[in-house]
């Protein structure tokens, strides 16, 4: 192992050797990639979303959206990543040094996502066990913020300890720690060849026993009747491309470092498509199934179907309880849908951090085991102090919403001017797809990166600024929201910043790739190690 106070020299195989890993094949490259997409919000976030933007109706802007954001912008990541073999950062960097702190923003917004992302792991996990005996009793309301988290009375500074909840959260922690430990192959590969097919199976099972729910036909009628009037909405086609955006995990690095994975010579967009197209089947399988309990709840209790949804916590963990409470084999559709939480939540949750992991190995130059102790644990501390607190839903509700809408929504609004209008790379990287692409990139890509994903998603931007700006978030005081809200962007933006004048090992900051895979194939044959940069300075020569 590594001793992380070291710097060593990198040798030509260490660009994609042992230090960074590696995909074993395609297969395991896009179910880890279909992993990352589908995760919690997949599960209740698509249902209430489209509920409440036209039904049937929206299923029409949700489509214009994947074909016109989410695999274009699937394609853009997959080529930065596939192009320039690195982490973000040093992905962004290669392509043009002033980008470079692109590549940061991504890294910590994923660190912060996959502090609180644990939390609520950590809660799904408790409810699978909870759901054998129905907990809960006759009011999840009480039981979820009473008892489970013990919400304090107000947003505030204590950060009192909740013990229930802290350790299922160092449990979730310790999970991913050995997991990504592993290794991008034996850890990340291999949990998602499990555990994505194992999710499918539980997920369609839930689907069949929501759909013999008496009343599920309500439910059905509810989701996918169709409001036309919606689509002369602009906030529903906004809805549309922020569902599509933040579903297929863009926008944070982590396709990129996904990319970065996979073999010299393989196509990119053929998996680009798999993973868009497997996302969003996934999200309508999760509407059906969910729609038809929440249609057994109103015929049970007599009332709409508008009456009983909520989005987010409130389905999770209030909602769904109040429906296995009332539904024949109750527990086993609860046990379904929290075990199918746990799962779609750990493979998100290793793909969130395997961002920051990658930057740091692709920075320092260590080996995996040190940089995954290094990024994890502390990020384990502060996870757990803030999140598995009696303060922790507060924090959690308001970091979760400034930085899905200022960090990952303004990245790719940035990502895609710059790229596009600033350094004008978008034929490179379209001419990098074509190279070995299943489906050949046209200039429609350039119409989609450089003006309509663009304009939609600074529409998107304006109205959340306009939102969270017009009245403090959810009536909590001013300083909590300055502090976890808006502090926390300008945080994340100033550290990028900072981390992009920090500078990289001369080795491993080489704009000449095809020298860098020069040499690794002279070393493979001569079974030597080249030096990269040794290799880098002939070249230039």
């Amino acid at each position: 192992m590594t001793d992380p106070s070291s710097s060593p020299s990198p040798t030509a195989e260490s660009d994609s050797g042992e230090q960074r890993g590696q995909f074993n094949s395609q297969k395991m490259f896009i179910l880890a990639a279909v992993g990352s997409a589908v995760g919690l919000g997949n599960i209740w976030r698509f249902p209430y979303v489209a509920y409440e933007n036209g039904g049937g109706s929206y299923l029409i802007p949700y489509l214009v959206a994947l074909f016109t954001a989410g695999v274009p912008f699937l394609f853009f990541e997959y080529a930065i990543g596939h192009k320039f073999r690195a982490s973000a950062p040093l992905a962004f960097r290669r392509l043009a040094k002033s980008t470079e702190w692109l590549g940061w923003w991504n890294v910590l917004t994923c660190l912060v996502i996959g502090s609180y992302y644990a939390a609520i792991l950590a809660w799904a996990g408790q409810y699978a066990y909870f759901s054998l005996t129905k907990a809960w009793g006759a009011d999840p309301n009480a039981f979820f913020f009473g008892e489970v988290l013990k919400v304090a009375e107000s947003p505030e500074f204590s950060f009192v300890p909740v013990l229930e909840d802290m350790w299922p959260m160092i449990i979730v922690w310790l999970v991913t720690i050995i997991i990504m430990v592993a290794g991008v192959s034996n850890g990340i590969g291999r949990l998602s060849v499990v555990l994505m097919p194992l999710l499918v199976v539980i997920f369609v099972a839930l689907v069949i026993q929501s759909l013999l729910l008496p009343g599920a036909s309500q439910g059905l009628n509810a989701l996918f009747t169709p409001n036309w009037a919606a689509l002369f909405n602009p906030e529903v086609w906004v809805a549309a491309y922020g569902q599509v955006f933040f579903s297929l995990s863009v926008g944070f690095g982590i396709m990129i470092t996904y990319a970065s994975y996979v073999g010299d010579r393989e196509d990119m967009t053929g998996p680009a498509a798999i993973a868009a197209f497997a996302n969003s089947g996934f999200e309508l399988l999760a509407g059906i199934g969910v729609f038809a309990a929440l249609g057994f709840m109103a015929s049970a209790q007599g009332v709409d179907v508008g009456d009983v949804v909520s989005g987010g916590i409130g389905l999770a963990f209030i909602a769904f309880p109040a429906i296995i409470n009332q539904a024949p084999a109750g527990e086993l559709l609860g046990g379904l849908f929290f075990f199918s939480l746990v799962f779609a939540g750990l493979t998100s949750m290793v793909s969130i951090l395997e961002v920051p992991i990658a930057a740091l190995i692709d920075k320092t130059g260590w080996s995996r085991r040190p940089a995954v102790l290094v990024v994890m644990i502390p990020s384990a501390i502060v996870s757990i102090m803030v999140f598995g607190s009696t303060s922790g839903l507060y924090a959690l509700d308001t970091v979760d919403a400034f930085i899905n809408a200022f960090a990952i929504l303004a990245a790719g609004l940035t990502t895609t001017l710059i790229v596009t209008w600033g350094v004008r790379k978008l034929s490179v990287l379209r001419e990098h797809l074509n190279e070995d692409g299943t489906y050949h990139v046209g200039y429609w890509w350039h119409v989609c990166m450089g003006a309509i994903t663009p304009a939609l998603l600074g529409v998107s931007l304006v109205l959340e600024f306009i939102n969270k700006a017009s009245a403090p978030y959810e009536g909590y005081p001013n300083w909590y929201v300055a502090v976890f809200g808006w502090g926390v962007v300008v945080v994340l933006l100033i550290a990028s910043a900072i981390l992009s004048f920090v500078p990289w090992d001369p080795a491993i900051d080489t704009k000449d790739l095809n020298a860098v895979r020069d040499a690794k194939l002279k070393a493979e044959s001569t079974g030597g190690h080249a030096s990269i940069s040794a290799t880098t300075n002939d070249s230039n020569a």
